[in-house]
């Protein structure tokens, strides 16, 4: 039985949801699980057998405390097996909905030296109602220059929860 860690950087909770989806179907195969918000502070990863780490794109960029967690843990992260995911609108679209086309996950791996046993991309969601009023409008010219929806009353998911649920598989059989 594996000792799992997901930690997690989100914005509107999207990753936290996907998260929660990874958990649940890792216990599904006997694995404990836990869950950490990197906003909350340290954790001891040497308790840990397998280590992920999911974070959420906010205009076009990972948290700057992804890349802190991981450089301050990388020698731990390194002899675990341990992975990356990322939760983005540009997941959505075809072309860039993997871990090897996706551009923000292209530039989070150039950022860091290391190296993920697996990593996926997921898309997000859009939720305009839910956004401050500076985040809804940059959103929705963003969502326009990318044909997406700009009708502020939209709320679509764009998680593709079967490819959640095979990267959980890949995580469970590492």
């Amino acid at each position: 039985m594996s000792n799992t860690l997901i930690a997690y950087s989100t914005d509107k909770g999207q990753t936290l949801k996907i998260c929660n989806k990874i958990k649940a179907q890792l216990e599904s195969c006997g694995e404990v699980v836990s869950l950490h918000n990197l906003a909350e502070g340290d954790v001891d990863l040497a308790r840990f057998d397998k280590i992920l780490i999911g974070a959420s794109i906010k205009h076009g960029k990972h948290a700057h405390r992804v890349f802190k967690f991981i450089k301050e843990k990388q020698p731990l992260l390194e002899q675990k097996p341990s992975g990356f995911f990322s939760v983005s609108l540009v997941a959505r679209k075809p072309g860039k909905d993997t871990a090897e086309t996706n551009p923000y996950m292209q530039a989070f791996l150039k950022r860091i030296t290391w190296t993920p046993d697996f990593m996926e991309v997921f898309g997000g969601m859009v939720d305009y109602q839910r956004y401050n009023f500076f985040d809804r409008h940059i959103i929705r010219f963003i969502m326009r220059i990318t044909k997406g929806p700009t009708n502020l009353d939209a709320c679509i998911e764009y998680t593709d929860w079967d490819k959640v649920d095979r990267f959980s598989q890949r995580v469970a059989n590492y």
